[in-house]
């Protein structure tokens, strides 16, 4: 009989132990055992300025036109970030814009393309 608990993001029954982490085949998620007692949290969501749930990968679009925080640049409306990745925080989105560079936007200011 194994020991080795269900994956807390989708149930699997199929995980196993590397070193100190259990590991889905599944869904990759890895968790160590102290996520397996009740203390597991889940994963932040997080949504565009429509409601649309925002992923790892995403294109999406400015609706608003944002100053560059100190710099005399404007990101204009319409603008698009490509493969955006989420992050925690108060801006949520860390992207790269085409002409300006690395940035981090707030969800609430884009929508998914």
């Amino acid at each position: 009989m194994s020991t080795i608990p269900k994956c807390p993001k989708c149930s699997s029954e199929y995980g196993y132990k590397d070193g100190s982490l259990f590991i889905c085949p599944e869904c990759s998620h890895e968790w160590t055992s102290e996520a397996t007692e009740g203390n597991y949290e889940k994963e932040n969501i997080v949504r565009d300025a429509n409601g649309n749930i925002l992923t790892d990968g995403d294109t999406v679009t400015l609706i608003k036109d944002l100053k560059v925080k100190g710099s005399s640049l404007v990101i204009k409306v319409g603008t698009k970030a490509k493969n955006i990745r989420i992050i925690e925080g108060d801006h949520d989105i860390d992207c790269k814009i085409d002409g300006i560079g690395a940035m981090q936007l707030k969800s609430g200011f884009v929508k998914k393309a």
